[in-house]
């Protein structure tokens, strides 16, 4: 079987687990400046640079993607949110984004494939939003203005979602999408390497809101958004990040009623305290996700910010016996969006 018919056999039997964020984890592995440097040469300071441990210390990421697998994790993403090369400049690596996707990409493989439990288990390559945006200007006084054009966004993509599959994903997953033309150009880059390769590339696409009204930072409703991407046919669309779990489960419904493909999600640890850190118990978002599950609202859950292993594994055993969601038949109409959606009847 193609591993989209895999995804496919192993959704049919249960709902699925997706792991965590490494960033925290990182921070507990508690690396100094040089550690996350190695022997790159790198003039800037690289501490905080979570996408370069992949190359620098690889047993601290394979631990973490172990720990999120003991956890019950069936869906293991890639250390690769700012992998590309427009977050590199910031630390000045952008000549690495290659070798960090390749290695990040391999890290997980090996950890995926050294289990021989016989349980479904896939590699989703993380790309994230990047740091600058192509449907806002980020100077007030020149609303026209944009810092990057759509093909720039573009070959950014390429570059990063090529490695990533040299290295051995299964899929590439769009994730904390807050520009939906980001999220675009990332799709048409995807696009672009599937005609190259000749091979399909499935894709899983992650939304994320910037307010309690549920819509993302360049304005588009979840209803909306789902139109503007349904085109892509993606393995998987869901909602990450935004809030935690309780102030998110009303936009999970809208969008399980829509969306013909798997549904996956994965929110925060409720929402931070003012210090910034997550005081959300495992066992408090296992019960709130658990209430999607219930009501057949899901395919697939897992973890975002503040989430641990240890949250992961009360989801994974709050969900155990569910049965996953049922993918809707959606009526043949057209649908169109703006920021709203807009349905012709046929």
């Amino acid at each position: 079987m193609s591993k989209r018919e895999e995804f496919a056999a192993a959704a049919a039997k249960q709902i699925l687990i997706k792991d965590g964020p490494y960033g925290t984890e990182i921070q507990r592995a508690k690396l100094a400046a040089e550690d996350y440097a190695g022997d790159t040469g790198l003039a800037h300071d690289q501490k905080g640079n979570n996408d370069l441990v992949n190359l620098t210390q690889p047993q601290v990421i394979r631990a973490i993607c172990d720990s999120y697998i003991n956890a019950g994790a069936h869906i293991l993403a890639t250390n690769t949110f700012n992998a590309n090369r427009i977050s590199q400049a910031d630390y000045g690596a952008e000549s690495l984004v290659h070798d960090i996707n390749v290695s990040a990409a391999r890290i997980i493989r090996e950890a995926v494939d050294a289990r021989t439990d016989g349980v479904a288990r896939f590699v989703a390559g993380a790309m994230g939003p990047t740091n600058k945006t192509l449907s806002l200007s980020p100077d007030v006084e020149d609303p026209g203005f944009r810092e990057v054009t759509f093909d720039e966004i573009v070959d950014v993509y390429v570059e990063q979602a090529r490695a990533l599959l040299e290295g051995g994903v299964d899929f590439i997953l769009i994730e904390t999408v807050f520009d939906t033309l980001n999220c675009k150009a990332a799709i048409m880059a995807v696009k672009q390497l599937e005609r190259e390769l000749g091979r399909d590339i499935p894709l899983m696409i992650s939304l994320t809101l910037t307010d309690l009204s549920g819509r993302n930072l360049s304005g588009h409703t979840v209803e909306a958004f789902w139109h503007t991407v349904r085109h892509a046919k993606p393995l998987t669309m869901g909602l990450n990040c935004s809030f935690g779990a309780e102030q998110l489960r009303p936009h999970v419904q809208i969008l399980s009623d829509i969306a013909d493909t798997y549904l996956m999600a994965y929110p925060n640890a409720g929402l931070p305290n003012d210090l910034g850190e997550y005081d959300e118990v495992p066992e408090t978002t296992a019960g709130l996700t658990k209430v999607w599950a219930d009501n057949g609202r899901v395919n697939a859950l897992g973890g975002c910010c503040g989430s641990t292993p240890a949250h992961i594994a009360a989801m994974a055993k709050a969900v155990t016996g569910i049965a996953p969601r049922q993918v809707p038949e959606v009526a043949p109409d057209m649908h169109l969006a703006g920021l709203e959606p807009f349905t012709i009847a046929a």
